[in-house]
């Protein structure tokens, strides 16, 4: 398939997402909803990601126009995960809000702690385990590949302890009486 070829394919997948998008694109979410590998964007409304897939559309044909091949391999695949991500968003919000979280973990902090403790206990495992598949590596491109997991499970790791210090000042306010 020609590169002008698979430009209008993601430029007619763009605008299709776009559409699924419309209806809730200023919809706020209590947090960010992807990681920041992903997107740079720290945005709650699906219309800043959307902004940001279009943005490097542009940047995409940019870089086609000049014939910079790296460029355009790397931007092509981010703006394909991009719109994948944005696809099982949309997705995923008629479940989210048919299936509402159960009152009982939300209710029990402690419960909540204990869940996040085990997180963090099993991504440092992870972690663990890739950081030592990285040295038996002698491929570049499975050292590339294990550093690419180690990265998002960086990421899953500093979310987690985010969380966690949440979960223990709500405990603490509650213990405190506040």
């Amino acid at each position: 398939m020609s590169t002008e070829k698979l430009l209008q394919v993601l430029e007619s997948q763009i605008e299709a997402l776009s559409t699924q998008i419309a209806p809730q694109a200023n919809a706020p979410s209590q947090q960010a909803r992807f990681d920041l590998n992903l997107f740079g964007n720290h945005g709650n409304r699906f219309r800043d990601y959307l902004q940001e897939v279009r943005k490097n559309m542009t940047q995409l044909k940019q870089v086609v126009a000049q014939s910079r091949t790296q460029q355009v391999a790397f931007l092509a695949e981010k703006l394909v995960a991009q719109i994948s991500a944005l696809q099982r968003e949309l997705a995923t919000q008629k479940l989210r809000k048919s299936n509402p979280e159960p009152r009982d973990t939300k209710m029990d902090p402690y419960h909540k702690l204990a869940e996040h403790q085990d997180y963090e206990r099993r991504i440092l495992v992870m972690i663990h385990d890739r950081e030592s598949q990285l040295g038996k590596q002698s491929l570049l491109s499975e050292q590339q590949k294990i550093q690419k997991e180690l990265a998002a499970l960086e990421g899953r790791l500093m979310r987690c302890r985010q969380a966690l210090i949440k979960i223990e000042r709500s405990i603490e306010r509650k213990e405190n009486g506040f």
